[in-house]
């Protein structure tokens, strides 16, 4: 199945029926009085996250979606039908920013969360509201209110405890493969992980976390350079980045370059998402000799003043990657617990990663404008060749 992570939709909520003007006729029953019941209300919109779906395909291709409207009262009393609500079915990790306001009006993380999007029309109401002894055959109904109408962007942002980042090449799709049963594409050439793919850590009964491996980054990605930096805002909800670098590039160009280039990315792509507990994973620790290896390692972690953890592991051959998962789950057991016994603390993390979303759309969203005017800017140059063609008729 294709992986969408992005869609715009417009809902649109039901609008709430009208009031009905009626009057009680019946055989010898006498001055009846009014009897128009009320309208009903319109449907809402909902969206409810199932872990079952795993992208956002089926709104790529329907992009409106509207709840039913409420029904005009009638008379003896009787309130019209209202009408029913729309729930949209979306996969967990699931955001909705409504595109006039920029807010962030949906955030569904778990199984079953179900959050109001578009609110239904009231009700209006019939001639039997307004009676009064003084007012005792009333024709004044009221119509009801139209539902809301909004534009939405629907975002699909992974959940996963750990994510990881670097170069093409790196080792990320290898070390998914090693730690977890997921079984990413491998090959020796760059770009083998086009879309972004989860995995399930088990270090022991009962405990685990998850990793996703994001395509690869290239330096320039912050301006669009190779797969450019859309797939980054699926690290927005990892508590802990995993840094890869390989210690000997294929390329020959040095391991300490390499980290930089990424991290200078990641900086200009999202402060907030920068600051991020970040780990130094060194793979591919296996193709130099371990002399070698301590030097390329100390020259790496002074170029980069390193003051986080490190790691140094080999991805192919399963070495140091059983200690980097136990003392990986045991930090995000303890910001679990952290968030759990302090609400303040849960509330920060949620501010926090609300902050690297918003500094993601926007970046994506200037990388996409500068692409749009490029273009235009191309079809204006061709559209100027053309008016400076002289063209000549033969006789």
């Amino acid at each position: 199945m294709k992986f969408v992570d992005e869609a715009p939709i417009t809902v649109r909520a039901g609008n709430g029926g009208n009031g009905c003007c009626s009057f009680r006729r019946e055989k010898f029953i006498a001055k009846g009085g009014p009897d128009g019941g009320d309208g009903g209300d319109g449907g809402s919109v909902y969206l409810e996250a199932d872990e079952n779906l795993n992208t956002l395909i089926d709104y790529r291709y329907q992009r409106g979606y509207s709840a039913e409207s409420g029904k005009k009262g009638g008379s003896r009393n009787c309130t019209g039908p209202k009408g029913a609500d729309l729930v949209l079915k979306v996969p967990v990790g699931t955001s909705a920013i409504d595109l006039e306001s920029g807010e962030t009006v949906a955030d569904l993380t778990a199984h079953g969360e179900k959050m109001l999007v578009a609110q239904g029309g009231f009700h209006g109401l019939g001639n039997t509201r307004f009676k009064s002894s003084v007012n005792r055959a009333p024709r004044q109904t009221t119509e009801g209110s139209e539902g809301e109408v909004k534009e939405l962007k629907l975002e699909l942002k992974l959940l996963a405890d750990a994510g990881m980042l670097g170069l093409p090449n790196a080792g990320k799709s290898t070390f998914i493969r090693a730690v977890t049963a997921a079984q990413p594409k491998v090959a020796d050439y760059p770009f083998t992980t086009l879309v972004p793919s989860l995995g399930v850590v088990k270090v022991q009964k009962h405990r685990s976390f998850t990793v996703a491996d994001i395509p690869g980054l290239i330096e320039g990605a912050a301006h669009g350079a190779g797969l450019g930096v859309r797939f980054l805002k699926h690290l927005t909800r990892c508590r802990v980045l995993l840094h890869l670098v390989d210690i000997k590039p294929v390329d020959g160009s040095s391991a300490l370059e390499s980290a930089q280039s990424i991290i200078s990315e990641i900086e200009e792509f999202s402060p907030t998402l920068a600051q991020r507990e970040r780990w130094l994973v060194i793979n591919k620790s296996d193709l130099l000799p371990e002399h070698e290896l301590q030097q390329a390692v100390d020259v790496l972690l002074e170029g980069l003043a390193w003051s986080g953890p490190v790691y140094v592991v080999s991805a192919l051959a399963k070495q140091g990657t059983e200690q980097l998962c136990a003392d990986l789950l045991a930090y995000l057991e303890s910001c679990w617990l952290r968030e759990r016994e302090d609400p303040e603390a849960a509330e920060r993390e949620h501010d926090t990663q609300l902050a690297m979303q918003a500094e993601a759309r926007a970046r994506i969203e200037a990388l996409r404008n500068k692409r749009k005017q490029t273009s235009d800017d191309a079809e204006d140059d061709d559209d100027d060749d053309d008016d400076d063609v002289e063209i000549v008729y033969a006789r």
